[in-house]
C-alpha cells in the first residue's frame, strides 16, 4: 500500500509539475526579490571569506573584534539590500534602516579599539 501511495504522489508531482513551472504571474516582482536575494548571498559570502581569512592572534578580544567587523559589514549589506528591494514593509524597513546606522557605529568602535590594542 505505501509503494502504491507514493506512487500516485510521485505521479501527480510529475504531472503538475510542467502546470506549475508555467506560472509566471508577478514575474517582475519575481526577478527584484532574486535580485535581492542574490544580494543576501553575496553579502553572506564575502563575510565568510572574510572571517576564514582573517589571521587569529590568540587574543580574544582582538580576535573578537576582528570576526565581528566582517559579520557586521554582511549585516549592512543585507540591510541596504533590502531598503534597494523597494518591499517598503514598515517594520522591516526601520529594522533595516536601524542595522545600518548601528552596525556601522559598532564597526567604527572596533575599529579603534583594535588601534588602541594592537589589532590590525
Amino acid at each position: 500500500m505505501k509503494r502504491f501511495t507514493f506512487s500516485l504522489f510521485a505521479l501527480g508531482l510529475l504531472v503538475a509539475s510542467p502546470a506549475l513551472a508555467q506560472d509566471h504571474s508577478g514575474h517582475a516582482a519575481g526577478m527584484a526579490h532574486d535580485k535581492t536575494s542574490a544580494a543576501y548571498m553575496e553579502a553572506m559570502k564575502r563575510m565568510d571569506a572574510a572571517m576564514a581569512s582573517a589571521p587569529m592572534s590568540g587574543k580574544p578580544g582582538v580576535d573578537f573584534a576582528e570576526m565581528m567587523i566582517p559579520h557586521h559589514q554582511s549585516a549592512i549589506d543585507m540591510a541596504k539590500a533590502y531598503l534597494e528591494s523597494g518591499e517598503n514593509d514598515p517594520t522591516i524597513t526601520k529594522i533595516a534602516r536601524d542595522v545600518v546606522a548601528s552596525q556601522e557605529r559598532e564597526i567604527a568602535e572596533l575599529r579603534d579599539w583594535l588601534k588602541a590594542h594592537g589589532g590590525q
